[in-house]
């Protein structure tokens, strides 16, 4: 064997396509872009989610509700266990404690304290939550569990829906009683009528009717 025979190993290197470096490149003048069009242009083609003009998926799926996914509380868990093997009984444990010794690598998130594992030392722990089981098995060993976080107020169940009183029957009506005839009011008789003057006759006549000289 030669040193002529030694090739380095094959390994699938790719040249990067150079765009706008002449003829002899093999990418000149347009630069792979052909020629105009909607893909010629700058910024130009189809978008994410394009079908070809009809209704695209996103438009067709309905939307509808809210939920809180985004808005939820993420904890780092911890469990009674790794307090176990990480620390001495009668040890004080709180968060900072807790990160020191590696359990929880996150520096932001709030702990939680899971009651899985085994627990025989009795621990001092204070964390923002714990679950029940880990509660009673820390507590069960002489330790004490103070959550730094108030517990959640648990949900009222509903009401019973109110059921209505059913509606008393109306009374009977009272017949109205029966009362005598009011006596007509007496008019009050109405003054005579003054007599008409006598009209006399035309300008120009004669009580005979013949026409004055």
């Amino acid at each position: 064997m030669n040193l002529s025979d030694v090739r380095a190993a094959f390994l699938p290197r790719k040249r990067k396509k150079r765009l706008g470096r002449g003829w002899g490149s093999g990418h000149g003048k347009t630069s792979g872009r052909g020629n105009k069009g909607q893909q010629a242009r700058s910024g130009g083609g189809k978008g994410p989610g394009f079908e070809g003009g009809q209704m695209p998926l996103y438009r067709r799926l309905p939307k509808r509700g809210f939920n809180n996914h985004r808005f939820r509380t993420v904890y780092a868990i911890v469990n009674i266990g790794q307090l176990e093997g990480a620390f001495g009984d009668g040890a004080t444990i709180d968060a900072a404690a807790i990160r020191g010794a590696h359990l929880v690598n996150d520096k932001e998130s709030p702990i939680k304290v899971l009651g899985s594992g085994e627990l025989s030392k009795k621990l001092h722990v204070t964390v923002d939550r714990f679950s029940e089981s880990a509660k009673q098995r820390i507590e069960a060993t002489g330790g004490s569990a103070t959550a730094l976080e108030p517990p959640r107020p648990v949900k009222k169940p509903k009401r019973p829906p109110v059921t209505k009183a059913p509606k008393a029957e109306p009374a009977a009506e009272k017949a109205p009683e029966e009362t005598a005839p009011a006596a007509p009011k007496a008019k009050a008789p109405k003054p005579p009528k003054a007599p008409k003057k006598p009209q006399g006759p035309p300008s120009g006549e004669t009580p005979e009717g013949t026409p004055s000289a």
